[in-house]
C-alpha cells in the first residue's frame, strides 16, 4: 500500500509525454518555421521596391501639370501676339503728338564726325555780291574822301581807317553787335538751346563743319525764318525752334550753314559796310532835294525851274567826272537781288545735298502758306482787291519763289534708280 502511490504518480508524467507532441512540432516544425522567419525577411527585401512604385505615380503626377499646361491654348497664342503689339506701339504716338512721331524726325545720335579739311569757299554767288557792291563801294569812298577833305592832313588816316574797318565784320564782339542792334537776335536760354545744339551739331557732322565756329541766336518772332549773317552769326525764330520737327529745323539750318559755307553771308555783310557811307549819302541828299523843292514851291514855277537845273548840272557833272559809274548804282539793287536768289538756291542745294530735301521742301510749302494768308490778308483789307505785284518789284525780290525752289528740288527729291 505504501508502495501504490509512488507508482501512481509515474501516470501522470505520461501527460507531460502528451507534451511532447508541442515538442515535436518544435523539433519537427523549427525547419519549416525557420524558413518563414527567412520570408519576412524577403518582403523586407522587396520593401525597398514599393516606395519605388509610388514613385513611378508621382513621375506621371508631376508630368500631367506641365503637359495641360502646355496644352493650354490661349496661353499659347498669348505668347505668340506679344510680337505684334510691338507695331502697334508705333501707331499709338499720334494719339499723343511728340516730336518722334513726325516722319520728319531725325536721330541726333552721330557716330565718328570727320572734320573736312575746307571749312568755307567762295562760290561764284560770293564772288558777283563782291563785284556788284564795287559802284556803292566806289561812292562810298568818294564820300569818305570829301568828308576827310575836312581833317586836312589827317584826311588820309580817316580814309585807311575806313578801308581797314571791313575787318569788323569777322570781329566777335562786332558780331554780337550786328546780332543785336541791327538783326534783333538774342541768346538762347539754356532751354532753348538744348533743344538747338543736338540740331546743329547733326548738320554740322553731315557736312563735315565745325559747329562751334558758329554763334547760334534766337529772333523773338512768331513767324518762320532764319538768317545767317557775318562770319559766325547763324539765327533763328522762336516759331522755328518751337513748332518745326527736328529734321525741318535741320533743314532750316542746315539752308543758313550753305550761305556761311559758300561765303554768302560775309561777302554780302561786307559789301553792305561799305556801302554804308553812300547810301548815307544818298538818304541825305534825297531828303534835302525833298526841303529844296518844298521852299522852291513858295517861289512858284520859277522856283522848282531853279531847283531843277542846279541838282541836274551837279548830277550830269557828276557822271561824267566818274564815267558814268552812278548810273551804275541804279542797277545795282536789280543785280544784287538776282545774285541773292541765286544764292538762296545754292543754300537750298547744300541743304538738300546733306539729306535734308524733303524736309526743306515741307518748310518751303509752310512759306508759301504763309505768303498766301498774307496776301489773303492784304485782300480782305482792300475791299476784296487784290493787290498786284509790278515787275520791278519782283526783279527787287532777293528770294525765288516757292515754284522755283521747288523745282530746283526735285533732284534731291526723285527716289535713286
Amino acid at each position: 500500500m505504501t508502495q501504490q502511490p509512488p507508482e501512481h504518480p509515474q501516470y501522470p508524467t505520461q501527460p507531460p509525454r502528451l507534451s511532447v507532441p508541442q515538442q515535436y512540432p518544435q523539433s519537427a516544425h523549427p525547419t519549416h518555421p525557420a524558413q518563414p522567419p527567412q520570408y519576412p525577411q524577403a518582403p523586407q527585401f522587396p520593401a525597398p521596391t514599393p516606395p519605388a512604385y509610388p514613385q513611378a505615380p508621382q513621375y506621371p503626377a508631376q508630368v500631367p501639370p506641365p503637359y495641360p499646361q502646355a496644352a493650354q491654348v490661349p496661353q499659347y497664342p498669348q505668347a505668340m501676339p506679344t510680337a505684334p503689339t510691338a507695331p502697334p506701339a508705333q501707331p499709338a504716338p499720334p494719339v499723343t503728338p511728340g516730336p518722334s512721331a513726325h516722319p520728319h524726325h531725325i536721330s541726333t545720335d552721330h557716330g565718328r564726325v570727320h572734320i573736312r579739311r575746307d571749312q568755307r569757299r567762295t562760290d561764284a554767288t560770293a564772288v558777283g555780291s563782291l563785284l556788284l557792291h564795287l559802284p556803292n563801294f566806289l561812292c562810298s569812298l568818294f564820300v569818305v574822301a570829301l568828308v576827310s577833305a575836312f581833317f586836312g592832313g589827317f584826311g588820309i588816316v580817316v580814309v585807311l581807317a575806313w578801308l581797314a574797318s571791313g575787318a569788323l565784320v569777322f570781329h566777335r564782339p562786332t558780331e554780337s553787335a550786328v546780332a543785336r542792334h541791327l538783326l534783333r537776335l538774342r541768346y538762347p536760354t539754356p532751354q532753348e538751346r538744348a533743344k538747338l545744339e543736338p540740331v546743329w551739331r547733326e548738320v554740322t557732322a553731315r557736312a563735315g563743319v565745325e559747329g562751334r565756329t558758329y554763334e547760334l541766336w534766337v529772333e523773338d518772332s512768331d513767324g518762320l525764318n532764319a538768317v545767317a549773317a557775318a562770319g559766325h552769326i547763324v539765327g533763328v525764330t522762336r516759331f522755328a525752334m518751337n513748332a518745326l520737327p527736328n529734321g525741318e529745323l535741320a533743314a532750316v539750318m542746315a539752308h543758313e550753314l550753305g550761305h556761311h559755307v559758300g561765303g554768302h553771308a560775309w561777302s554780302g555783310l561786307l559789301g553792305y559796310w561799305y556801302a554804308l557811307p553812300g547810301r548815307i549819302a544818298w538818304r541825305v541828299l534825297k531828303a534835302f532835294s525833298g526841303l529844296v523843292f518844298k521852299v522852291s514851291r513858295a517861289f512858284g514855277c520859277i522856283g522848282v525851274t531853279f531847283v531843277v537845273l542846279v541838282i541836274g548840272s551837279i548830277a550830269l557833272a557828276t557822271i561824267s567826272s566818274l564815267y558814268g559809274l552812278p548810273l551804275l548804282v541804279l542797277a545795282v539793287p536789280y543785280a544784287l537781288a538776282a545774285v541773292g536768289r541765286r544764292s538762296e538756291l545754292r543754300a537750298d542745294e547744300h541743304a538738300a545735298a546733306l539729306g535734308f530735301a524733303p524736309m526743306l521742301a515741307a518748310v518751303l510749302g509752310k512759306l508759301h502758306q504763309q505768303e498766301q494768308q498774307a496776301q489773303a490778308a492784304l485782300t480782305a483789307a482792300n475791299g476784296g482787291a487784290r493787290p498786284h505785284e509790278s515787275a520791278l518789284s519782283k526783279l527787287l525780290s532777293s528770294h525765288p519763289d516757292y515754284y522755283t525752289r521747288l523745282h530746283h528740288l526735285q533732284p534731291y527729291l526723285q527716289p535713286p534708280r
